[in-house]
């Protein structure tokens, strides 16, 4: 098990270095993330130690989401402040995302009916 946190923490690393001096748009984890999971396709399979932390991650992946709630709690005063602004970016994100969406399943939806 400690295998497979060592081979997540060195690509979330590689992922830092890629962010840091060639991708600086992209946060480090996501590009390692995006490089582990090429990896693991060009490879065909995941080695048993990085399944059984993946598996115990995502046992545990409701206790990622207590830093979020802390930070909540810890600014509502600052949200409640900017409660309109808040709600309309989310209304907003929401709309464009659900539309964006919608778009693309019909292109895509479009382009296999043409198809033979």
């Amino acid at each position: 098990m400690i295998s497979g946190l060592v081979q997540i923490l060195l690509w979330q690393g590689l992922g830092e270095l890629v962010s840091h001096f060639l991708i600086p748009i992209l946060p480090g984890p996501v590009l390692g993330l995006i490089l582990l999971l090429v990896f693991l396709i060009l490879k065909g399979h995941a080695n048993s130690s990085l399944l059984a932390i993946s598996d115990a991650f995502s046992q545990h992946l409701g206790l990622l989401f207590i830093p979020a709630a802390v930070g909540v709690i810890l600014f509502l005063p600052q949200l409640k402040a900017h409660a309109l602004a808040v709600i309309t970016a989310l209304v907003v994100s929401v709309v464009l995302t659900i539309t964006t969406t919608a778009v693309i399943l019909r292109l895509i939806a479009r382009k296999d009916s043409n198809d033979p």
